[in-house]
């Protein structure tokens, strides 16, 4: 087991009504090792000027946490199966729905993977496909959510 740590702070500022809901969303994020990150809720939950598109929304950190622990997962299972990576970005979408009258949750999240790899030996479809799989299958967060997780990797270059 392992503990892992974020701070986050908010405070109402000077002149908003807490009460009427005429406040700010903007807080900060302070992760392990000191990093700071400004977020806010959504421009697309929350109306400007009450929250910031200058911010990480926590949908947005919910999907780039997905990809990461996605990518990390893929990059070590590749190096283990002999295959060399120089680069690996990822555009990945997360859709927010209603799941319930007042409800909504992240429902799915798309992971569109680009992968440069380096060498003649490079993985086939089939290969790529199960490495993708098995990446999904012990991710750390992709077992902590119930987020459909779909792995859409571009065609092959060169094809």
């Amino acid at each position: 087991m392992s503990l892992h740590h974020a701070t986050v702070s908010w405070a109402l500022g000077e002149g908003e009504d807490f009460v009427r809901g005429r406040y700010s969303r903007l807080h900060t994020v302070v992760f392990e090792g000191g990093i700071t990150v400004a977020g806010s809720a959504s421009p697309s939950v929350v109306p400007l000027p009450w929250s910031s598109p200058d911010a990480v929304d926590p949908e947005a950190l919910f999907v780039a946490a997905l990809s990461a622990c996605h990518m990390l997962t893929f990059l070590d299972i590749a190096r283990r199966a002999g295959f060399r990576i120089e680069a690996y970005r990822d555009a990945a979408e997360g859709t927010l729905a209603r799941v319930a009258p007042g409800r909504s949750a992240v429902t799915r999240v798309v992971l569109r993977p680009d992968i440069a790899w380096v060498g003649e030996f490079r993985p086939s479809p089939d290969d790529l496909a199960r490495l993708h799989h098995q990446a999904h299958d012990t991710c750390f967060i992709a077992n902590s959510v119930k987020t459909e997780v779909v792995v859409e990797p571009p065609a092959p270059r060169g094809a």
